[in-house]
C-alpha cells in the first residue's frame, strides 16, 4: 500500500489488514492450528457436550430434527415426485447433465464438456494448460493469467456446486451412482486441497460458496449409503476450517461487495445448520451482522444494486433470499430492513425485464450463481422473481415470472409451488419506470409479449474501485414489439484476455457516442479505471402517452479539446423513439454513433447508406434515421456475449461524422413489423432549428427541434425544445402532439398552445373539433 492510499487508511482497516497478513504469515510458517486437520479428539473437544451420538457423527446428522434446511427437504420423496411430473423435461436435463459430471465432464460458465482430468485436477485450468501449484494461497497471483489462466473455471468447478446437479439427480431416480460420485469427488477434493494450499483457499468467497454446496449435499444425501461416516468427519473438519477461514479473511477491505456479502451468507449457513459448535452462535451472528449491515450500502434507495451491474443484482437478491428464507424456517428474527430492501431489489428487476423475460447485462456479468437449482439461460432472472412472488405474496411478481421455475420447488417446498400455482397473477402497476439514484430508465408502453422496451442508462460509474463497472454512460437496451434488437453486449471475460476485456466495457461496445475513438471512462486493468465519467440525469417525465428523458456525461471533458456530451430520448409510446444527441465542444472531434444488435439481427444499409434497416423474416424489425452533419454508415462483425466465457458474431452498425463545433445528432428508431410498409424519414427546410418528417402508408408526423429560438417551417411555428405532431394523411388535420420545454405552438396560423409561462410538457389527443391534453409547468 503506498503511501498516499495509506492516508485515507482508518485505523480499523490498518488492524483488519495487519491480522489477516499475521494470520497468514503463522499459516506459512505452521504456527497456526487452523493450518491443517484436527485429530478426532481435538475436533471432539469443539463441539457442545450433547448426550446420544456425537455431534460430528453421521448418525447424529441423520436422525435430528432442527435445525431446518429449505422446505423441500421436510417431503422428499413428494418434491421428487412433484418435479419429475411438474417438468418432466428438465428432469431429464439434469439426469444427462448429472451423468457428465460422473464421468468428469462438466459445463461451467460460458464452457462445454470441459476435462479436468482423470481423476479431476482441482488446480488445473484446461484451456490454458495452467496448473497451479500448492503453494500457500497468500503467495499465489491467481489474476495474473500467466500463472493461473482464467481463475474462474478453476473456481467455478471447485465451488462444487454441480453436487447439487448429483443430488436432483439422485433424488429423481434413487440411483445410487450418484451419491457414489458425490462422495468420491468430494474425498478427492479433501485429499488434493490440504487446509490454505493451493487456489481453492485463495478467495474467501469461493471458500463460502463451497461450504453452502457441501451442506446442501448433506442434506440431498443425507440417507445415501454411499456417504461414510468417515467421509462426513472429515467434511465437517473442513467445513470447521471454513469457518475459521472465513472469519479471519473476510473481504471487509478487500473486495466489500458480492464477496463480503457472500462470505457473510456461507458463515450464516454454517452457523445456522452447524449448530453444535461451540462458535456456530458467533458465525451465524457475525454473518447475519455483516449481511444485514452492507444492505444500506449495497442496495440504493430505489433498489439499484450499487456497481451498477444486473448480474450483481440478481446475485445480492438471490444472497438475501436464501438468507430470509433460513431464517424464517428457524425462526431467527431479522429486522424490516431486510424485507423492505429484498423487496426493492426485486422490484427493480421485475421493471427492467424485457418483453422476451431476459434481463440486459449491463454492467460486468461473471456467470456464476449462488446454488445451481435451475437451468435457465444466465440473462433470464425470472427465477429470483417467482421465489419472491411467494414470499412476498406478490401477484405482479408472478406476473412477470410466467410459469414457475424449478428453483422455486427447491426453496420454498410443494406448498410454495402450490401458492405460487394459485395466485392470480397481475401486471405491474406501472409500465415506465424510473431509477433516480441508480440512474436506470425503463420505458415501455405495455406488459405484453409484443410491447416496446428501451432500458436507458444515465448511473453512477459503479461503486467502490468500479471493479465492475463498464464504460456505458448513456447507452440504452432496446426491444422493438417485444423483440430484442439492440443490446449490451455483456462481458465475455475478466482475466483471460486484457484485450476482450477491454473491449467489452468500452464505450465503443455499447450503444452510445464516442469521440475521437475513445471510451467515456478508461480502464486500466481487469478491475481498476484511471478515468471515470460522472452521468447525470437531468429529466425524466412520463405519461400515458409518452416518455421522456435527457441526461448528460463528462467522460469527453478531458480530452484536449473538451466536450460534453448530452443525450435526450423520446419515447413515443406505441409508436417509436426519437434521440437527441448534443455535443457541446468548440473543438474538432470524430463522432460514431454505434447501434449492436442482436446475434439473431441481420442488419442492412439503406440506399447511400442513409439509413440501417433490420427485418427477420416474419419477427418484428427496426429501422434507424439519422440525420447531422454529412457522415456515413457502416456495418460491421462484433461479438455479443449471452453469459460468462460464451461470445458470438453480431452485427454492428456506427455513424461516423468529422465535424468541428457543437453537433447535433437526431436518431429515430421505428419498430416495423412484416405487414407494415418501410417508413421515410426526410429533413425539411426550416429557420432557426431543424424539421423532420416522418412517413408511412398511414401517418404523417412532423418534429420540430428547437436550438433556443423559435422554429418556423411551412405551417407551423414553435419554441419548443421538442414539437412532435401527428397529422392526419388525408384530412391534415392534427391528431396528436407530444412537447417537450417551450410555451408556444402555432399550426396553420391558431394558436394551439400559448402559455403564459414555461410548460414542462404538454401532450393531447383530437376529441372531436378540439385538442384535449394536461401539462405541467417547470
Amino acid at each position: 500500500m503506498n503511501l498516499q492510499k495509506l492516508k485515507n487508511v482508518s485505523l480499523h482497516e490498518l488492524r483488519v489488514r495487519a491480522a489477516q497478513r499475521v494470520a497468514a504469515f503463522n499459516e506459512r510458517r505452521g504456527w497456526s492450528p487452523l493450518a491443517k486437520l484436527p485429530t478426532d479428539v481435538a475436533f471432539a473437544s469443539l463441539f457442545v457436550p450433547a448426550s446420544g451420538p456425537t455431534p460430528d457423527s453421521l448418525e447424529y446428522f441423520r436422525l435430528r430434527s432442527e435445525p431446518k434446511f429449505f422446505p423441500s427437504f421436510n417431503s422428499p420423496e413428494k418434491t421428487a415426485s412433484e418435479f419429475r411430473s411438474r417438468w418432466p423435461t428438465i428432469s431429464g436435463q439434469i439426469i444427462e447433465k448429472a451423468d457428465r459430471c460422473c464421468e468428469g465432464r462438466f459445463d461451467l460458465l460460458g464452457f462445454k464438456n470441459l476435462n479436468f482430468g482423470d481423476p479431476i485436477d482441482w488446480q488445473f485450468e484446461p484451456l490454458t494448460g495452467k496448473r497451479l501449484p500448492l503453494v500457500h494461497w497468500s503467495e499465489l497471483d491467481y489474476l495474473n493469467v500467466e500463472v493461473a489462466g482464467d481463475k474462474k473455471i478453476i473456481w467455478e468447478l471447485n465451488r462444487h456446486q454441480y453436487f447439487m446437479t448429483l443430488g436432483q439427480a439422485y433424488w429423481l431416480t434413487d440411483d445410487e451412482r450418484y451419491a457414489g460420485a458425490f462422495a468420491n469427488h468430494l474425498e478427492a477434493w479433501m485429499d488434493a486441497n490440504p487446509p490454505k494450499l493451493g487456489i481453492n483457499w485463495a478467495s474467501s468467497l469461493e471458500v463460502a460458496f463451497r461450504s453452502i454446496s457441501w451442506l446442501w449435499a448433506f442434506y440431498f444425501f443425507k440417507t445415501s449409503t454411499s456417504l461414510s461416516t468417515e467421509t462426513f468427519l472429515r467434511a465437517c473438519k473442513f467445513l470447521y476450517l471454513n469457518a475459521r477461514h472465513l472469519e479471519s479473511y473476510l473481504s471487509t477491505y478487500f473486495s466489500p461487495n458480492t464477496h463480503l456479502t457472500g462470505e457473510a451468507l456461507g458463515l450464516f449457513f454454517l452457523g445456522t445448520l452447524l449448530p453444535d459448535f461451540k462458535e456456530a452462535k458467533r458465525w451465524q451472528d457475525l454473518g447475519s451482522r455483516i449481511l444485514i449491515e452492507e444492505l444500506p450500502l449495497h442496495v440504493r434507495s430505489d433498489g439499484v444494486y450499487f456497481e451498477q451491474s444486473s448480474y450483481y443484482h440478481r446475485y445480492t437478491t438471490d444472497f438475501y433470499l436464501h438468507f430470509l428464507l433460513l431464517s424464517r424456517a428457524n425462526n431467527f428474527a431479522l429486522p424490516p430492513q431486510v424485507e423492505e430492501s429484498l423487496v426493492r431489489l426485486l422490484d427493480h428487476m421485475m421493471y427492467i425485464t424485457r418483453p422476451n423475460g431476459t434481463v440486459p447485462l449491463f454492467g460486468d456479468d461473471d456467470g456464476g450463481r449462488l446454488a445451481m437449482l435451475d437451468v435457465r439461460a444466465p440473462n433470464d432472472f425470472r427465477g429470483t422473481l417467482g421465489i419472491g412472488s411467494v414470499v412476498f405474496d406478490r401477484a405482479d411478481y408472478k406476473f412477470v415470472a410466467g410459469e414457475a421455475a424449478e428453483e422455486l420447488l427447491w426453496l420454498t417446498g410443494p406448498e410454495g409451488l402450490s401458492r405460487f400455482d394459485v395466485m392470480v397473477a397481475k401486471e405491474p402497476p406501472e409500465t415506465s419506470k424510473a431509477f433516480h439514484e441508480g440512474g436506470y430508465f425503463v420505458m415501455r408502453d405495455g406488459w405484453t409479449t409484443e410491447s416496446n422496451y428501451l432500458l436507458f442508462d444515465c448511473g453512477p460509474h459503479g461503486s467502490l474501485s468500479y471493479g465492475h463497472a463498464h464504460a456505458d454512460a448513456l447507452s440504452f437496451d432496446l426491444a422493438a414489439q417485444g423483440r430484442t434488437i439492440l443490446v449490451d453486449p455483456g462481458t465475455y471475460t475478466y482475466t483471460g484476455s486484457k484485450d476482450m476485456r477491454d473491449w467489452f466495457r468500452s464505450s465503443a461496445a455499447h450503444n452510445t457516442l464516442t469521440i475521437d475513438g475513445e471510451s467515456s471512462s478508461v480502464p486500466a486493468g481487469p478491475f481498476s479505471w484511471k478515468h471515470t465519467a460522472t452521468a447525470t440525469p437531468l429529466v425524466w417525465i412520463s405519461r400515458d402517452q409518452f416518455d421522456f428523458v435527457s441526461g448528460k456525461h463528462d467522460g469527453y471533458e478531458r480530452l484536449k479539446s473538451p466536450a460534453t456530451h448530452v443525450r435526450e430520448i423520446l419515447f413515443l409510446k406505441d409508436n417509436y423513439w426519437i434521440i437527441r444527441d448534443r455535443i457541446i465542444t468548440k473543438g474538432a472531434h470524430r463522432y460514431s454513433l454505434y447501434f449492436h444488435f442482436a446475434t439473431d439481427a441481420h442488419p442492412s444499409l439503406g440506399a447511400k447508406g442513409s439509413a440501417v434497416h433490420e427485418f427477420a423474416g416474419t419477427l418484428p424489425g427496426l429501422e434507424v434515421f439519422v440525420f447531422g452533419e454529412e457522415g456515413k454508415w457502416r456495418e460491421e462483425e462484433s461479438w455479443i456475449s449471452p453469459g460468462y466465457g460464451n461470445r458470438s458474431a453480431a452485427p454492428v452498425c456506427t455513424f461516423t461524422v468529422e465535424a468541428e463545433g457543437e453537433q447535433e445528432f437526431l436518431t429515430f428508431m421505428i419498430p416495423r413489423s412484416v405487414r407494415s410498409a418501410p417508413a421515410s424519414v426526410s429533413m425539411l427546410d426550416a429557420a432557426k432549428g431543424k424539421v423532420f418528417e416522418v412517413r408511412d402508408a398511414h401517418t404523417r408526423d412532423v418534429l420540430m427541434v428547437g436550438q433556443g429560438q423559435p422554429v418556423e417551417a411551412d405551417r407551423l411555428r414553435s419554441d419548443f425544445k421538442l414539437a412532435w405532431m401527428r397529422f392526419g394523411v388525408e384530412s391534415s388535420l392534427l391528431e396528436e402532439l407530444v412537447l417537450i420545454g417551450g410555451r408556444h405552438l402555432v399550426v396553420d396560423g391558431h394558436e394551439i398552445i400559448n402559455a403564459p409561462q414555461l410548460l414542462s410538457h404538454f401532450g393531447g389527443r383530437r376529441v372531436g373539433d378540439e385538442i384535449r391534453g394536461g401539462s405541467e409547468i417547470y
